[in-house]
């Protein structure tokens, strides 16, 4: 690269907090564009000025302290915030060039498209088959016994789960183990083949070797997913993340790949929260 291309490259970096690709020779294509998206609730506002692109196929991680907006932010890009009461949202989530909060968005078919995985394994009261399998029979995406089978043993296989468990498909997905459980809810949300899994502190609640083996999860998944994941673990970020935003107090403070961030952050709060001087 010449000293001029290096100039111009470097003069249309974009300022920190705002949307940011990592690398233009790449050509990710875009999977949730992000504009001026602000929420509260009540009165009290959570998010406020929210600009971010999100892109396909790659890990996004979300990192700030507790109570800065992150899993409020997650939960914007699936519409779960409906659901809490005196919630109110303003501004643009997009995918497809569709705005998700439109009126006439179906929220069911969003949720689909956008599957989430929960801080706490949630496994249905169901046979670990039943867990699987339950969703795509709603949107009949499977019909014949044939067809449900194979859906099972593949979303199973691409959760890592399927060796331990295809001798015991019919038992409990609560007799799992809390890191089989948190597979078998990945299972359950790639079952539906979904665009984009988003995790809530997925391996918060887990033992190192649990999270060890979700993290390698993700990595796998990102090649046919695109995957955003809140958490409070630096090293996890900085392991699993292909971009990174920083979130605090409800604002993207800085948005870049995770190794540019973590390596030479653009802003000094970034910096402090990075190497745990506070949060």
């Amino acid at each position: 690269m010449s000293g001029h291309e290096r100039s111009r490259h470097a003069s249309s970096r974009p300022e920190p907090g705002q949307p940011v690709t990592r690398n233009t020779d790449a050509n990710h294509e875009l999977s949730i564009r992000v504009r001026d998206l602000n929420l509260w609730y009540g009165q009290s506002q959570a998010l406020k000025n929210v600009n971010i692109d999100i892109y396909q196929k790659n890990v996004t991680a979300l990192i700030g302290p507790s109570g800065c907006g992150k899993s409020t932010f997650l939960r914007c890009l699936n519409r779960m915030n409906d659901l809490i009461p005196n919630v109110r949202v303003e501004g643009l989530v997009e995918m497809d060039g569709r705005d998700v909060n439109a009126p006439k968005m179906d929220e069911v078919a969003l949720r689909r498209r956008v599957g989430m995985v929960f801080q706490k394994p949630n496994p249905f009261p169901k046979s670990i088959y039943d867990n699987v399998v339950y969703a795509p029979r709603m949107h009949d995406l499977v019909s014949r016994k044939a067809e449900q089978d194979e859906l099972v043993e593949k979303a199973l296989r691409d959760a890592g789960l399927w060796e331990e468990v295809k001798d015991k498909l019919q038992e409990p997905g609560t007799s799992l183990s809390g890191g089989q459980q948190q597979r078998l809810c990945i299972a359950r949300a790639i079952a539906v083949q979904p665009d984009v899994i988003l995790m809530d502190e997925p391996t918060s609640a887990l033992d190192p070797i649990s999270t060890a083996t979700i993290e390698d999860l993700m990595d796998k998944l990102k090649q046919q997913f695109t995957i955003i994941t809140v958490t409070h673990n630096m090293q996890q970020a900085a392991r699993v993340a292909d971009y990174t935003a920083f979130f605090h107090l409800g604002e993207i403070i800085e948005y870049n790949d995770t190794k540019t961030m973590f390596a030479n952050p653009a802003v000094k709060k970034t910096e402090d929260y990075i190497t745990g001087r506070y949060g």
